[in-house]
């Protein structure tokens, strides 16, 4: 009998129905196509091999040597072929120089660091994820331009991808001194530390089914993550904006180098802007404009993003620099050269999201829910062809979703849909409903033999839910997946998809040691965000009957914030309670840090000397006592 590591290494062949699938897809698609190649390869000058990163401790955090297998120009049947293109040129990896002072490091993070050589130094675009790699991808530019000083610091928004090396080309103290600006969009520290606070449980946990980080390199398996192979894994840093740009269009000189901000705020990222460089003629569209569909809410999770506030922007774009530049640029991908070729590109991307959301409104208003919009939408013929518009990151039946949803909320408008059972009641019933499950099971693999994965998922999610041990349901519906991933144009289907089948086979992995919000995280987070952070940890229950005035003291910072609890709800607004505080609270960044970096349950803190209780502690144990403790690595396939 085959072992749960027997059946996740046995990593199925795609099956007669994807491997039509896949080839039915590549016929239509002109696949000889090697002008994105061309692009991608235009002006590089050298790289590290493999792109091998290591720590200074020599942990690896980043290699692409386990992706050599995309070096084959004809695509497995596990992949779909549209994705293997993509893959393979996001595996296009080193220094490419752009025009004169400018280049980028490709290929050594999801995402890219620009390098714009001012009048005395370096102006830094987007440090990547991690340090190392950053200070990596410096080291390789400075072997063949020089030992130049970093002037300045360019957050283009508040993903981590884009500013979480700073500490590996420049210091705080540098900063702190005025020897380096660095400058975001207004917004940015808000954005930046925030996003995954409240709901960073289950982004992470969800954010493993987008990127895939447990799924191996291979054919079968992991493969690409659309904007580029895959996130960083080292040390992550954050250091705050001396400089915000707060008008819709600003001009600054920096370090020689005129540079146009365009803020872009709700688009890709809450706080996100463009850069026209114009004695360069170069359009740098952050990750607003890159080569694929981009997601309007990704799997991960995040607030919908404004379509329409997307295709505006970029149309304001194309209209203020379109005439001046010569290529366009991103912090993803490769360039587009070529005044005509720019303005294209602009004006395809610029559609793509103006389509989705005009069309998706218009169904909308024709009384089509989320999946029957989805169902009935078709991209314009004139879009579909174009490689920069495929799906690669995005999808578009899930960005059709998210526009309804950022209008309409979660609610189809079916009254069926107002108060449904959970999934696991609903299951049961659903079974019975048709026989149980051996007949269900029996009618699944007739479906699954005919190539019709998606219902076996569909049914095979009440199986698994009406019961989780149920070993030939688990298999049936993993295979399933795993076919569907290998079918997929979106790498972050792929991903979740095949995951999912991982799970299934092997069980929910156990999460490693980690902090909840990290320790960098705490020492920049508004105390404000802090406290709505415990207050979503009370357990309504466990909180029931107790009434709480509570003074919380930052001695370093000289604040007080005084929280309220009451009818199980946490409040908090800044000042004092007074008189009427039954118990204070002391304490310091440093030592708040400490306790959420060890990612002890609060509970026990009291006792360390970390926190300093006055007034009375037994009610600060009892709130404390009602505080939840998460667990990452929650079930998301099963009960």
């Amino acid at each position: 009998m085959s072992t749960p590591e027997d059946r996740g290494r046995v990593l199925k062949p795609a099956s007669i129905h994807t491997c039509r699938a896949n080839a039915a897809l590549g016929e239509r698609l002109d696949l000889s196509d090697e002008g994105c190649f061309d692009d991608a390869l235009r002006g590089f000058i050298d790289t590290v091999p493999d792109a091998r990163i290591e720590t200074a401790e020599g942990r690896v955090v980043w290699d692409l040597s386990a992706y050599a297998f995309l070096e084959s120009i004809e695509t497995p049947d596990s992949v779909n072929p549209s994705l293997w293109r993509q893959a393979r040129l996001n595996r296009i990896h080193g220094l490419f120089q752009v025009c004169e002072r400018m280049y980028q490091v490709r290929g050594f993070d999801i995402a890219n660091i620009t390098i714009i050589e001012g009048d005395s130094g370096l102006i830094l675009i987007d440090p990547l994820t991690v340090c190392e790699s950053a200070a990596a991808a410096l080291a390789l530019y400075r072997r063949h331009r020089g030992d130049r000083p970093v002037r300045c610091v360019i957050y283009s928004h508040s993903h981590l991808d884009h500013y979480g090396g700073v500490e590996g080309v420049v210091s705080p103290a540098e900063v702190t001194s005025g020897a380096v600006r660095v400058i975001a969009p207004a917004g940015f520290m808000e954005a930046a530390v925030s996003e995954n606070v409240l709901a960073g449980v289950p982004m992470r946990r969800r954010a493993m089914f987008q990127f895939g980080p447990t799924l191996a390199p291979g054919p079968r398996s992991h493969v690409d993550a659309g904007l580029g192979k895959t996130m960083g894994r080292g040390t992550s840093s954050l250091i705050a904006p001396t400089m915000l740009i707060t008008r819709p269009m600003e001009t600054h000189l920096i370090d020689g180098v005129e540079i146009v901000f365009q803020l872009t705020p709700e688009t890709e990222a809450p706080a996100e802007m463009n850069f026209f460089f114009p004695q360069f003629k170069v359009l740098n569209l952050a990750e607003n404009g890159c080569h694929t569909m981009h997601n309007l809410c990704p799997l991960r999770g995040a607030r919908t993003r404004d379509a329409l506030a997307w295709s505006k922007y970029l149309d304001a774009a194309l209209d203020a620099f379109i005439e001046n530049t010569d290529v366009v640029i991103a912090q993803h991908h490769w360039p587009s050269w070529g005044r005509e070729r720019a303005r294209r590109f602009i004006t395809e991307q610029r559609d793509l999201y103006r389509v989705m959301h005009d069309q998706c409104l218009r169904l909308m208003s024709h009384g089509l829910t989320p999946n029957e919009i989805a169902a009935a939408f078709r991209m314009p013929a004139s879009l579909e062809g174009r490689w920069h518009a495929r799906p690669y990151y995005g999808a578009i039946a899930h960005n059709l979703r998210a526009i309804y949803a950022h209008y309409m909320g979660p609610y189809d408008g079916h009254p069926a849909s107002l108060d449904p059972l959970p999934p696991q009641a609903a299951a049961k019933k659903t079974l019975e409903y048709m026989g149980g499950a051996e007949a269900v099971i029996e009618r699944a693999r007739r479906d699954f033999d005919a190539g019709e994965y998606r219902w076996v998922v569909e049914v095979g999610r009440h199986l698994v839910f009406a019961d989780p041990a149920n070993r030939a349901a688990r298999d049936l519906v993993a295979d399933a997946m795993e076919q569907l991933g290998y079918q997929s144009e979106s790498s972050t289907w792929r991903n979740a998809y095949l995951l999912g089948a991982k799970e299934l086979r092997l069980g929910v992995p156990k999460p490693g040691p980690g902090a909840i919000i990290s320790r960098k995280a705490v020492s920049m987070l508004p105390m404000e965000m802090f406290f709505d952070y415990l207050a979503i940890r009370v357990n309504a229950e466990k909180a029931e009957g107790l009434q709480l005035l509570l003074d919380w003291r930052m001695t370093d910072e000289g604040s007080c914030h005084r929280l309220t609890l009451s009818n199980s709800a946490l409040s908090h607004l800044p000042g004092s309670h007074g008189a009427e505080a039954m118990a204070t609270i002391s304490t310091d960044r440093e030592a708040l840090a400490t306790i959420v970096a060890a990612g002890r349950p609060l509970a026990e803190t009291p006792d360390t000397g970390l926190l300093v209780v006055g007034g009375d502690a037994g009610l600060v144990r009892r709130l404390f006592a009602t505080f939840d403790e998460f667990a990452p690595n929650f079930a998301i396939l099963e009960p």
